[in-house]
């Protein structure tokens, strides 16, 4: 395969000798206007020094995402490599098993492959481009699947619609299939329904099972609240903890028809310990009618740039204080921020702040993050976006 090389400005290669995956467009130097959006480039310093290999793509700042520090041939063992590692990483986070079948497989960066999502349900592995580089390895990208789990799989799912700039058409379908998938997944022995075709991002939060399993520690004999509860996920496992109550609320009827349909999988659809809501979360915190042991706030990304950091951190400051200003004394609240412009201490110092507002006493029992098969690269420090805490209202 021919691959172009295009040249960084002088003294801009030292981002890369630091190994970050993202060249940013304003380091490259004028003479590479022969490019496509996709194209695969050896990246050079200004002295002619090979630096890595990446996807190019002039529709945002990042112009590169890097796929290599070495240079090598990017053919299908390279893909096939990537993807037995990612599968083996999993394997030693004892995630795939009789139990649970509902795992990340590749994590952008974190696997080392920047713009590329890969999410598996059961026999079905679901792919989501975030770069037109990666949409367009899409053939390699099938076959480095197949190949790491020996052609077992059922189905390949590309989703990129919603994530491609829609100059590339990227259509969502089935790039392989053979049979019918299967849609009732395990996540640690409970029962999900997953539509990756018309259901939010995948069709699951997946980052959220660790803690969905850490719910159950605290909810025994208690009334729960879980916010924004999409499929319903912290809902199903405080129920099988022995939740006394349990209110699933979310703005969206269709996601309330799928917390439905997952109570009843999991043997609650005749129990009066759990209850659906259909309302704006934001309002419905402001004056709850029943006291609560425990709230759960998963809200959507209130930021995805930082333009709106500060708009997204007085949403996190007023859904905190609501929570904690009415929660019962004593009470446990779980709050997340799924906002990667928002790190980990400004919504710390967020919920913080909330609490001073309210007036009372709160301590941190726990931080929470996102699992270990959605990695952070360690020189990519912007791949840490969830982030959560535990706290105890007095």
């Amino acid at each position: 395969m021919d691959v172009k090389s295009i040249f960084l400005k002088p003294g801009k290669e030292r981002s890369v000798e630091r190994f970050h995956p993202w060249i940013f467009s304003g380091a490259l130097m004028k003479g590479s206007e022969d490019l496509e959006n996709g194209d695969l480039v050896k990246v050079k310093s200004a002295d002619g020094k090979f630096l890595c290999i990446g996807h190019y793509q002039d529709l945002g700042s990042i112009a590169v995402r890097i796929i290599s520090f070495k240079e090598v041939e990017i053919n299908q063992e390279f893909w096939n490599e990537k993807f037995e590692n990612a599968l083996q990483v999993r394997e030693h986070l004892n995630l795939i098993h009789a139990y649970n079948n509902v795992f990340r497989l590749i994590h952008g960066e974190g696997d080392g492959l920047p713009g590329l999502i890969v999410d598996v349900y059961s026999d079905t592995a679901v792919v989501q481009c975030h770069s037109v580089g990666m949409l367009k390895s899409m053939e390699f990208i099938k076959n480095g699947i197949q190949h790491a789990f020996d052609n077992e799989l059922r189905a390949i799912y590309n989703k990129s619609s919603d994530t491609i700039s829609r100059e590339f058409e990227a259509k969502d379908e089935y790039v392989f299939k053979m049979g019918e998938p299967d849609k009732i997944v395990l996540e640690y022995g409970h029962k999900f329904s997953v539509d990756w075709e018309t259901g939010q991002k995948t069709g699951y939060f997946i980052d959220q099972r660790e803690n969905r399993k850490l719910i159950a520690k605290y909810a025994s004999r208690k009334k729960v609240l879980n916010t924004f509860c999409y499929s319903g996920g912290f809902s199903i496992f405080a129920l099988e903890a022995g939740a006394k109550l349990v209110h699933s609320l979310d703005s969206s009827q269709k996601a309330i028809d799928l917390v439905e349909n997952n109570i009843r999988l999991n043997g609650f659809s005749n129990s009066d310990k759990h209850k659906s809501i259909v309302a704006d979360a934001m309002d419905y915190m402001k004056n709850l009618e029943e006291e609560y042991d425990i709230i759960i706030l998963d809200p959507p990304a209130f930021a995805k740039h930082k333009k709106s950091r500060h708009k997204a951190v007085q949403g996190y400051k007023r859904l905190n204080y609501n929570a904690i200003k009415q929660i019962k004394s004593g009470g446990i609240i779980f709050t997340f921020s799924c906002s990667q412009v928002v790190d980990k201490q400004l919504f710390a110092n967020t919920v913080i702040a909330a609490g001073i507002e309210s007036g009372r006493s709160i301590r941190i029992l726990e931080q929470l993050h996102q699992p270990g098969d959605h990695p952070i690269n360690a020189y990519h420090p912007e791949g840490e976006y969830l982030k959560g805490l535990v706290i105890q209202v007095d």
